[in-house]
């Protein structure tokens, strides 16, 4: 009996591509594999013509010489097609498992589970200002059923608002002898009552005297690692002016760098002022009668 076409075989026209070569096996492997109808007698043959059919087409250069001399190409000459399945002798290059996998819940020869990673669990946790901005570790805590487990997160120099950090290994358990999957734990900062952050940089207020302002000061001013530090405020500044702090603000885990601090200084007038007082404040404005919104808005 002549051989049918493998194109036929397959039910795909000679044009098919790779893909839907591959799909049109998997769909008649998973119908005349001996594992699932063991008892029909002819299963064996067509599963085996199937197999053979797919090795041929799947392979480009076999594909080639089978569509230029067909069977013919088995004749004296050698098999140029050894190593597929079926009368070849061959095993196939297709991946079994793929198609026959999870079909009889364990019970077939082919059906065992394939290792699988553990999903990776996720976590929240809000991290001191100073944490964030000078690193060191945190506390999370996760819940497992009635059981919870605290682990210490390591928290970079410089970690920003919503930045995650992977712990490997302490996720979800894997399956079937997998891997362990991550703990993602993704980081909030609390906010401090007198600094603020932009990038790697710091701001503090820091309010002054119009005295201080108009004939220059040095005053002492904070720091979010190295206490407090005087600052030189020249004469005649303006409320809302900003002075630099160099080397001072937020480190950089990657390359050790360091931003800088900004100090905008806010003239700081008193409300109640006493007779004296106000009477040189009154003598100050005889002194100096320019406007100072004089040229602002022409």
């Amino acid at each position: 009996m002549s051989k049918r076409d493998f194109y036929e075989v397959l039910g795909v026209s000679r044009s098919a591509s790779q893909d839907e070569i591959r799909k049109a096996y998997k769909k008649l492997a998973r119908m005349f594999h001996p594992d699932v109808k063991p008892a029909e007698p002819d299963a064996d043959k067509k599963f085996s013509e199937i197999t053979e059919a797919y090795d041929v087409l799947s392979d480009v250069e076999k594909r080639k010489t089978y569509d230029q001399f067909g069977h013919a190409a088995r004749g004296a000459g050698g098999n140029p097609f050894q190593g597929f399945g079926g009368a070849g002798g061959g095993s196939g290059s297709f991946d079994l498992d793929d198609i026959l996998g999870g079909m009889f819940g364990g019970g077939g020869r082919r059906a065992q589970p394939r290792a699988q990673r553990g999903q990776d669990a996720r976590a929240e946790i809000t991290v001191p200002f100073t944490v964030a901005v000078e690193g060191g570790e945190h506390s999370v805590t996760l819940q497992n059923g009635s059981k919870s487990e605290r682990l210490t997160v390591k928290i970079p120099t410089g970690i920003e608002e919503a930045q995650s950090i992977r712990l490997a290994g302490q996720g979800n358990p894997g399956m079937g002898g997998g891997p362990t999957g991550d703990l993602i734990v993704t980081v909030h900062i609390a906010p401090h009552p007198w600094f603020r952050r932009d990038g790697q940089n710091l701001q503090v207020d820091v309010p002054v005297s119009p005295s201080e302002a108009a004939l220059g000061a040095k005053i002492e001013v904070p720091t979010l690692s190295e206490g407090t530090v005087m600052l030189t405020v020249p004469p005649g500044t303006s409320s809302g002016a900003k002075l630099r702090l160099r080397g001072k603000g937020v480190g950089n885990h990657k390359t050790g760098d360091r931003g800088d601090q900004f100090v905008l200084l806010k003239i700081a007038v008193p409300k109640d002022l006493t007779d004296e007082a106000k009477s040189l404040y009154e003598k100050l404005a005889e002194l100096n009668p320019k406007n100072p919104r004089e040229t602002m808005w022409k």
